[in-house]
């Protein structure tokens, strides 16, 4: 007769163990200290075997008698539940030794394989730290939606919302890394896209007022500080390239005879390879680079280090010191004077303004048939915007 919970919890322990079956190879076997254990007990490849559910009343008659079914179901397909709940330990034992720090590793790993740019790799080690100090060291299964969001509150309350939004992808791809090596099986963070609170977009301060960049120039001009960081503002100026493209340019990237600037794909924010014509201001200032710093690697070397490049906060304190704010003008700024004043002339294609910013199409299919360099329309408007500066620096 199948057996009832009054009954089982009825059940008395003796000197030694002994069975009471409910039905279909279900059973309790009482222990001498009064545990009740459930036991299912089936036959395969003619060979009689047992598997354990786990103690009443922690594992329910109910559960007890849907596992039991889940089991003889896989007999009826010829698998051996035993066999397929040991596997089963071992993969969960596997999975659990495997960290969020150590997949956040080979997460970055892997995009330093991929030949990522320095700056990139520095952001990504500098996130996934934020996130490893939190649950670093939990079994990446264990960690749960909830967990993350914890982690990700901290850095909002700091009112970086922004930041708070690049971790959060950060974490779920060290889980697609993870998903992929077979140690997790979703990504927590899929839950979490409306979760956190949106920061209102807020481009870099830049002087596109005429005037008022003629008189950025000249103060520029006046410089007193190091003679490199003079000659990088006056390059970003004139070639309107992002600051980090510039301060990890390589003097064999310069072709001093042709006036082209090639910076290969892995140093560029859409990893593809960009060529900058050089007017005749700029290959100037090269030449007189050339002589402080062309015995060396880069363009504008570390002053601690020729082996690293110049700080990324030199160029911008250089404009503090000029008395420009943060609100007022920035390195990356340059970009969009030249972006404003170019296109504000009516002289040029804006595909040509486009190409020369090294900005990538966002129409995928204008994008598959717009592959042209503009090369020639590029050299022209780069003497143009030479010349436009001049002026504008005498006015």
């Amino acid at each position: 007769m199948p057996l009832s919970d009054t009954q089982i919890r009825n059940l008395k322990p003796k000197a030694k163990p002994y069975k009471v079956s409910d039905f279909d190879g279900l059973y309790v076997t009482v222990t001498p200290s009064g545990s009740r254990l459930w036991h299912l007990k089936y036959r395969i490849d003619g060979r009689e075997k047992r598997l354990s559910f786990g103690a009443y009343p922690a594992v329910s008659l109910v559960q007890a008698r849907q596992l039991r079914d889940e089991a003889r179901a896989k007999l009826a397909n010829n698998e051996d539940p035993g066999e397929t709940k040991r596997r089963q330990k071992l993969l969960d034992r596997e999975r659990r030794s495997h960290t969020f720090e150590d997949q956040a590793k080979g997460y970055i790993d892997k995009a330093r394989r991929e030949g990522r740019a320095p700056a990139t790799m520095a952001k990504t080690e500098w996130l996934l730290d934020m996130a490893c100090a939190d649950f670093g060291k939990w079994p990446i299964t264990d960690i749960t939606s909830p967990a993350i969001l914890t982690c990700l509150r901290k850095v909002e309350a700091k009112g970086n919302y922004e930041t708070a939004k690049r971790l959060r992808s950060k974490i779920g791809g060290v889980f697609r890394y993870a998903i992929a090596n077979g140690l997790a099986e979703t990504d927590p963070t899929q839950a979490l896209k409306d979760a956190l609170v949106r920061a209102k977009p807020t481009p870099r301060a830049a002087i596109t007022d005429p005037k008022a960049l003629g008189g950025l120039l000249r103060a520029i001009d006046a410089f007193e500080g190091q003679t490199t960081t003079r000659i990088g503002l006056q390059l970003l100026a004139l070639l309107a390239q992002r600051p980090g493209e510039l301060r990890h340019a390589n003097w064999a990237d310069i072709d001093l005879q042709g006036a082209v600037w090639s910076i290969p794909a892995e140093r560029m924010k859409m990893r593809r390879p960009h060529s900058v014509p050089l007017a005749a201001p700029a290959m100037e200032l090269l030449n007189e680079l050339h002589e402080i710093t062309g015995n060396g690697s880069y363009l504008f070397p570390s002053l601690r280090s020729v082996k690293r490049p110049m700080s990324e906060n030199t160029l911008n304190a250089a404009l503090r010191r000029m008395g420009y704010g943060g609100d007022e003008m920035t390195a990356h700024g340059f970009r969009a004077c030249f972006s404003t004043l170019a296109n504000e002339s009516g002289l040029w294609h804006p595909d040509a303004i486009e190409r020369q910013l090294a900005h990538v199409e966002g129409n995928a299919v204008r994008r598959a048939y717009a592959r042209g360099e503009h090369w020639e329309e590029r050299a022209r408007m780069m003497d143009w915007w030479a010349g436009y500066l001049t002026e504008l620096r005498a006015s």
